[in-house]
């Protein structure tokens, strides 16, 4: 448990939180730019949700040594893990739903100031929540993002009481 707590405590346990939630930004962008697959608004909620995890993570590289930064990074970290696997598990229920009334795909996404006005490029709309235009190993995007951001959450689980506990 000592271990735990001295990793938790490290540059570079948030580092690599930080760089994995880096590259699947990096990854939504190419997808988006590069191959041309539209996001959808629950793709941009999951952005947003990834996006929050980097933030958490960045907080939490720049306060390893103080305990209540850690405590609020590592919040945000849960906070976007958890709310980021919900929007992904809807997301695939869009999916692989057989009732066509049984969800609908907003146009434009509800934050509470419009950052897909401000920051277009990122946060704009453009997709359908039902296609699937990609998929590998038989999981289509929301799929993954399914299984990444449960591994954040568990890597949550696992983290949250050695920081809460540990000081």
């Amino acid at each position: 448990m000592d271990r735990l707590a001295s990793f938790s405590r490290s540059t570079t346990a948030w580092a690599l939180l930080f760089a994995s939630a880096l590259i699947f930004e990096v990854v939504a962008l190419y997808f988006q730019y590069a191959m041309g697959l539209e996001p959808c608004v629950m793709c941009i909620y999951q952005r947003t949700a990834v996006l929050g995890v980097l933030i958490a993570a960045f907080v939490g590289l720049c306060g390893t040594n103080h305990y209540v930064i850690r405590l609020v990074a590592t919040a945000g970290w849960g906070v976007s893990a958890i709310w980021g696997w919900l929007l992904a598990r809807e997301h695939l229920d869009m999916q692989t739903t057989t009732d066509p009334f049984a969800f609908t795909c907003a146009f434009e996404p509800n934050f509470p100031i419009p950052l897909h006005e401000w920051i277009p490029s990122f946060f704009a709309v453009t997709g359908s929540c039902s296609s699937i235009d990609w998929s590998f190993a038989g999981l289509s995007m929301p799929g993954w993002m399914e299984v990444i951001f449960a591994a954040y959450a568990i890597g949550f689980i696992i983290f949250a009481p050695v920081v809460v506990f540990k000081k």
